[in-house]
Order: C-alpha cells, then sequence, then structure tokens
C-alpha cells in the first residue's frame, strides 16, 4: 500500500486512539466519582457486568463458535491475572490522585518486558535494559521515596502495572494460536464471576445515581478496549502508541475540574520519562521482529 493510500488509515488509527484515551480517563473519573460510595470491588464487577453487553452481538454474528478452544486453561490463567489486575486498578482509583495513576500505569510495558525475561527467557540487549532504567527513573520520579511518602494507592497502581504486564505477555501467546473475538470471548465471561466473589464480600445495593455511573464505566470502558482494537487495526502499534500520552492530558484536565486535582511537574516529567521508556522498548521489539524476515 502506497504512503498516499494508507493516510487516511493513519488519521483514522490516530483519531481513534485519541478518542480510546478520553474514554478511558471519563471511565477513570467516573470510578473515582462513585468510589465514594460503593466499593472499588462491586466498580470492577460492574464494569465487567456490563462489558457482557458487548458480547451479545457478537454470539448473534458468529455464534457459539467463538468459544472453540484448546487452551481452556490459557484462557482462564489470563483471566485471573486480568481480574486480580482489575481489582488493584479500581482500588488505586479510589486512593491515588488520577494524573499520578495514569503516570504510574505507563509502566506496564517495562513489566511485560522484565517478565519475558524471566518467565520466557527472552534476550534483552542493552538498549532494552537502558529503557528499562530510564523508565524506573521516571517512576521514582513521580513517588520521591525519602522526599514523600509511598502510599498504599500508589503500590496498588504498580502492582496493577505489574499484572497487566503479565496479562500481556498471555495475550501475545493467546494470540498466536486464537482469534481476537475467542480471546475477548473468553475475558468477558470469566472475568464477571471472577470479580463477583470478591465483591459479594463488601457488597451494597448501588442507588439509580450510582447504577448509571456504572453503566457509564462499563460502557466507556469496553468501547476504549473497542476503539483501541480499531486503531491497532488502522495504523501500526508504532504509529499510535506515542498518542496514548493524551491519556495523562485528558485525566489532569477532567480531575482539575471535577476534583480539584493540580498535578505537579514530577508528574508530568516522571510519566513522560516511563512513556517514552515504553515507546522505545515497543519500537525496539517491533525491529527485532522484523529482523528475521529481512
Amino acid at each position: 500500500m502506497t504512503t498516499a493510500a494508507r493516510a487516511p488509515s493513519v488519521a483514522r488509527g490516530i483519531f481513534y486512539m485519541i478518542l480510546m484515551t478520553l474514554l478511558f480517563a471519563s471511565m477513570n473519573a467516573a470510578a473515582r466519582h462513585v468510589s465514594a460510595g460503593l466499593h472499588p470491588f462491586e466498580v470492577a464487577f460492574f464494569r465487567n457486568l456490563f462489558a457482557v453487553l458487548f458480547l451479545v452481538p457478537m454470539l448473534m454474528r458468529n455464534g457459539f463458535e467463538v468459544f472453540h478452544t484448546r487452551r481452556f486453561g490459557a484462557h482462564l490463567a489470563r483471566s485471573t491475572f486480568n481480574s486480580v489486575n482489575m481489582l488493584c486498578f479500581f482500588a488505586a482509583v479510589s486512593l491515588t490522585p488520577l494524573s499520578e495513576l495514569v503516570a504510574l500505569s505507563f509502566t506496564a510495558p517495562i513489566f511485560a518486558t522484565v517478565l519475558s525475561v524471566l518467565i520466557i527467557r527472552e534476550f534483552v540487549g542493552l538498549r532494552r535494559w537502558s529503557a528499562i532504567a530510564v523508565g524506573f527513573i521516571g517512576a521514582m520520579v513521580i513517588l520521591r521515596p525519602g522526599f514523600e511518602e509511598v502510599t498504599f494507592g500508589h503500590g496498588l497502581t504498580l502492582a496493577a502495572a505489574l499484572t497487566w504486564g503479565g496479562v500481556l505477555l498471555m495475550i501475545k501467546s493467546l494470540s498466536r494460536t486464537e482469534s481476537s473475538l475467542t480471546i475477548v470471548a473468553y475475558m468477558i465471561v470469566l472475568m464477571t464471576p471472577m470479580t463477583l466473589v470478591p465483591a459479594l464480600f463488601v457488597w451494597q445495593w448501588p442507588n439509580m445515581t450510582e447504577f448509571a455511573w456504572l453503566a457509564f464505566i462499563g460502557i466507556t470502558g469496553a468501547s476504549a478496549q473497542y476503539f483501541l482494537s480499531q486503531a491497532l487495526h488502522e495504523a501500526d502499534l508504532s504509529i499510535v502508541m506515542p498518542f496514548d500520552f493524551t491519556k495523562l492530558i485528558w485525566v489532569s484536565i477532567i480531575a482539575f475540574i471535577f476534583f480539584g486535582e493540580v498535578p505537579l511537574w514530577t508528574t508530568w516529567v516522571g510519566g513522560a520519562l516511563i512513556f517514552a521508556s515504553g515507546i522505545y522498548i515497543a519500537r525496539r521489539e517491533t525491529m527485532r521482529r522484523k529482523e528475521p524476515a529481512a
């Protein structure tokens, strides 16, 4: 495909990516708001419950064939890790300034690279180790240990990023043999009961206003996942991923307007370092995959 022919597709990919970041920031703000009256575990459950609505059209088009798999154990493991990730994330949303939450969440690709070394013995060269070190410095800039208290919310945010890094490796493995529809279908079906179990221990019925906010969280969360998939379908990862940083811009604006949160300069500097590290790691991995083909 020529550059001129690809231009509209790339523009759509960038647009979808920016729209995804806006939806993601809106979901975080809504989760922060509703967590004032509901436990974060309930928020996580309803986030998955409303995602089931997205499964219905999928089944109407493809039938139950989407559940055909020989790797149910891998789907189960991925959903288990993803559930832990979501529980940690929504708990962190209720405790951590939103801009710091988003900035620290950019560490997920860094954790994924470290886990790939420890678990699947993937070779990582000096350049990627240097990028990991830059990302670590960025996290320290945000946390400022020794100067500011590292809170429980910060710990939950990093735990969410760590588990999401593991989920990324599992998705990469599943995508070699499973379709995207099968991966998404098993995620929705398995994570809904998994997140219901911890929610039952802290359960209280939401009122109508809270229920509307929970529906909004579910819709924006699922829509964000959809537009992310669309962005990656329209353009290469290396093109759209730099626009993921707008997530920090959107969430800073929303948090300032609705919660009066003003992000510190350390959040912007640390977030930029972490994000740049993640982008470099992604591009080096893309180049490494192309080398054998070349």
